[in-house]
This record gives C-alpha cells, structure tokens and sequence, in this order.
C-alpha cells in the first residue's frame, strides 16, 4: 500500500470536529434549538484540558458532560470550548480543549461522531502511521438505553439539581 503523505485520516478528523465546532459555536450564540442537547465525552488526562482536581480525582480517565438545561458561560475557540456545570451542586468551569473529545452525542437526532483520541507521543516515538477516522453513525430506529444512574458518595445527597454524568457507552450499540 502506497504512503499517504496528504493523511487523508487527520483531514477527517479535523473536518468532523469541525462539525462539533461549529454546532457548539452556534449554541453558544444562540442557545439549544428544540430538543436539541449534547453528550460529550473527552479524556480528563489530554494535553490543554482543565478541570478541577475534584472532578480528575472522580474521573482520572475520561468523562461525559451533558449540554442541556443546566450550562451556563459556553465559549468556543478554534481550538476547543469552555461551559460552566454543577456536579453535586457546585459549579465548575471545565476548559476542553477539541483534540481531547473522544464523542459527540446529540440523542434527538441519534447523531453521533466517535474520534481517536491520541495523547501527546513522546519525542523520541513516531505517530502511528494509520490513526482510526473519526466515525459518523447514522441514525437508527432503535432507542438508546437509559443510562444508569451513578449511586451517591458518602454525604452526597441522591437527588440533586446538578448535571448528571453518564458514559456514552450506555448509548452505543452492542
């Protein structure tokens, strides 16, 4: 197989986060249309992400966010976005930069993208020579699966008006 020196696989990955971009660009202008909201799940570790050491400690690998009701101060860069987000009734400021997003889930269309997420290879290491694309999954008539509520922590109340965070897992096809 020939060398691709163009990497048509980082040009779609780039293009479809993109898409992302300019959707949370749009919201942020001018908020959720319809039912419209989003699940966003990105690696708490990757280079440029800053949140709380309270949320890394509960989430050293990766997260999911949810854009719907509870969001407040949403801005985007060409290079990622920042929301602000109760968890257990404290607000937070999470920074997230967009080459950490792992998924982008908007569950009223069903559209989802899935991107391969690299973490920074060290110096003396090269890339891989064939990054996975980033997948477009198509709108099914299957309903997703409720996702299952998280139990609370020792002194945490079991119903709270914070945002509720869930793996996207619960809403991908087995």
């Amino acid at each position: 197989m020939a060398d691709d020196h163009i990497r048509y696989d980082i040009l779609a990955q780039e293009a479809l986060r993109g898409v992302m971009r300019k959707v949370l660009a749009e919201v942020a202008r001018t908020g959720l249309p319809g039912n419209h909201h989003f699940f966003i799940t990105f690696l708490t570790g990757a280079p440029g992400v800053r949140i709380s050491s309270r949320l890394r400690e509960r989430y050293p690998e990766q997260m999911t966010i949810v854009i719907q009701f509870q969001y407040w101060d949403l801005k985007v860069t060409d290079t990622g976005f920042e929301v602000g987000l109760s968890f257990s009734d404290i607000p937070e400021k999470l920074e997230i930069p967009f080459s950490a997003v792992r998924g982008f889930y908007d569950p009223s269309v069903n559209f989802e993208l899935e991107f391969d997420v690299r973490t920074e290879p060290a110096e003396d290491e090269q890339p891989e020579a064939s990054p996975v694309p980033a997948e477009v999954k198509p709108a099914t008539a299957k309903k997703p699966a409720a996702p299952k509520k998280e139990t609370p922590e020792a002194g945490q109340p079991a119903e709270g008006k914070g945002a509720e965070v869930v793996s996207l897992d619960a809403f991908r096809k087995k």
